[in-house]
């Protein structure tokens, strides 16, 4: 019988763009836990490089590292200041609203 050797899943792999990261994001907002959503968040600091989100957050990278992950809770305040960092935005809606699209604009016009 051969045995089944596994590894370790790391979504960080395929976070490559920033549509990817952005869309790895919506979903874990989508799943109402925090817990969720601040795992993903650490994700993809991750991917981005924690060093660096570290430098522009003024926060310790061990720190964030403990705070973003499964189990960290970190304060909303410092949620903020790293979705700053990753340049991305976060935005509210009525629940069952549909998600909103930016329109583009015809040239000329």
């Amino acid at each position: 019988m051969t045995t089944l050797k596994t590894v370790p899943w790391d979504p960080v792999k395929y976070l490559e763009t920033e549509a990817d990261m952005g869309a790895y994001l919506a979903a874990a907002l989508e799943e109402d836990d925090p817990a969720v959503f601040v795992a993903a968040l650490g994700d993809v600091a991750r991917a981005k490089g924690m060093t660096q989100i570290a430098r522009e957050t003024g926060l310790g990278r061990e720190s964030l590292y403990r705070a973003l992950s499964a189990e960290g809770n970190p304060e909303f305040a410092t949620i903020l200041r790293v979705v700053r960092a990753l340049g991305i935005r976060l935005s509210a809606a009525p629940l069952g609203a549909k998600p909103a699209t930016r329109k583009r604009r015809a040239a000329g016009g």
